[in-house]
């Protein structure tokens, strides 16, 4: 896979030195009313290039951090379901024991079975 980013990288800097050779006669870009700037078409793009990098990464980043909060707010989610769970096994724990106590041993009713043949 790197090999293939390096690739579509490598191409799509060559179309760019490439467009930058050809178009080097001034553009004017006009920031705001009143305001606009000359230079070189090619310098115009390595700047919006540069400031679409940079917005891409932001928005990896925000995405990030949105996928890391939804992710350790299902963890904790799971922390609560395990300790209800490890409380009901507990419960159930105590039950068999309370109704294991309340049978007669297995020895004594197999017996008493035999007995009353």
């Amino acid at each position: 896979m790197r090999q293939f980013n390096f690739v579509i990288i490598f191409i799509l800097c060559l179309a760019f030195a490439l467009f930058a050779i050809e178009n080097t006669e001034p553009g004017t870009i006009h920031i705001i009313p009143g305001y606009q700037v000359q230079a070189p078409i090619a310098v115009e793009l390595l700047l919006a290039s540069g400031l679409g990098a940079v917005f891409a990464w932001l928005f990896s980043i925000w995405t990030h951090l949105g996928r890391l909060l939804v992710s350790g707010k299902q963890v904790r989610q799971k922390n609560v379901q395990l300790k209800e769970l490890e409380t009901k096994i507990e419960q159930y724990q105590a039950e068999i024991q309370s109704l294991q106590l309340a049978l007669p041993p297995a020895g004594d009713s197999l017996k008493e079975a035999q007995a009353a043949q």
